[in-house]
């Protein structure tokens, strides 16, 4: 069995946040929420989870600007951070990988596929944390 990992949620959606999150704990993970880009990114400051799942369309900050910071931080730069957004036009991976996400999941999501699809980021050898 792959070692279970944090991952902190950031999505607004309330529903969104509850279907994510029971669907990582089942996988066993310890998973922490946040409804807020800069609650987000506290969180991501104090917890230093193993990733980061992010909404784009956020209060306070979106998803794009809370990225940013936490890359231009010492203690959060090298976790993998994943783009989880409803932007699902032609460009829009590429601009969010341009952005500092190490990759992105479209909602809505497929249940049966997502906790695979948050793993895929946690358990690669390419992995950005360094920890």
């Amino acid at each position: 069995m792959k070692t279970p990992k944090t991952i902190l949620i950031v999505e607004d959606n309330f529903k969104n946040l509850k279907l994510c999150r029971d669907l990582l704990d089942l996988k066993g993970h310890l998973v922490l929420e946040a409804t807020d880009g800069e609650e987000g990114i506290n969180l991501a400051r104090l917890h230093k989870p193993d990733l980061i799942v992010m909404d784009i369309q956020l209060p306070v900050f979106d998803g794009i600007k809370a990225t940013g910071i936490l890359r231009g931080k010492p203690e959060t730069k090298n976790i993998p951070i994943i783009a989880f957004t409803a932007f699902a036009m032609k460009g829009d991976e590429e601009r969010f990988l341009e952005n500092g996400f190490d990759g992105y999941i479209p909602k809505p999501i497929d249940t049966r596929k997502f906790a695979d699809q948050v793993e895929a980021y946690l358990y690669t050898d390419n992995s950005l944390n360094t920890d």
